[in-house]
């Protein structure tokens, strides 16, 4: 008899799992969806800060600083593009020459850098926790592809621009103009959006009102290459 029962159990343990992934994927797809046409009212790593501290803040929402595309400054936004992802709009959620280029340096002893794509920031920035494990890289990679599939390349880009870290409890880039500049992100100058891209890898870390020696050196790259940029 026991032997009769552990391959029906087995599959029952089988057909729930799968019954568990099923779900699980429909959640993520109607996830990635709605964000379509709702702008999100929060970031996951927003929400899980809010449990932290036990209840609301101040900037716990992103609601009262969300802004439209066109309602952002056009030199910041070729800024971002200059200094975060200059092939944005030809790749498909991941920039394997990049990704090339960081395995180089690797391998020449030149460092480690990023080469993430602004759809994969929005996805780990919008529905996914702060981690360093394969399994949030895999869920990353996962949300990625689902975000290019559903999303526009203007959605992409203007949720990535309102949900950014720019620095402690600087989310977006409304909040990160009126931080640093005292000034509605629409108005923002060519230094200024160049100042406040160039801090976008660090931004805890780094300020673009006080930029170090490196902040000015991306700030300078990024000034000749926003010239190149399209204007998304």
């Amino acid at each position: 008899m026991s032997r009769k029962k552990k391959p029906s159990a087995l599959r029952r343990v089988l057909k729930w799992s799968l019954k568990i992934l099923f779900i699980l994927w429909l959640f993520t797809l109607a996830q990635v969806f709605l964000l379509r046409f709702i702008n999100p009212p929060f970031t996951v790593p927003m929400f899980r800060n809010w449990i932290q501290h036990g209840g609301f803040t101040s900037n716990w929402r992103l609601r009262n600083t969300w802004r439209p595309l066109k309602e952002i400054s056009p030199h910041l936004r070729k800024a971002v593009l200059a200094g975060e992802d200059q092939r944005f709009l030809s790749h498909h959620g991941f920039d394997f020459t990049e990704m090339n280029e960081a395995i180089k340096d690797m391998a020449s002893g030149k460092g480690f850098r990023g080469a993430s794509t602004i759809t994969m920031q929005v996805a780990r920035t919008v529905f996914l926790w702060p981690d360093r494990s394969w399994v949030r890289k895999g869920a990353e990679a996962y949300y990625t592809v689902v975000i290019e599939l559903f999303w526009t390349k203007e959605r992409i880009f203007e949720i990535y621009l309102n949900t950014v870290d720019w620095g402690t409890g600087v989310k977006g880039v409304e909040a990160a103009s009126r931080k640093y500049f005292h000034s509605p992100c629409f108005h923002l100058s060519p230094s200024q959006a160049a100042s406040l891209a160039s801090i976008l890898p660090s931004p805890h870390r780094w300020s673009p009102i006080k930029p170090n020696a490196r902040v000015l050196e991306r700030k300078k790259r990024i000034l000749i290459d926003m010239k190149k940029m399209p204007l998304i």
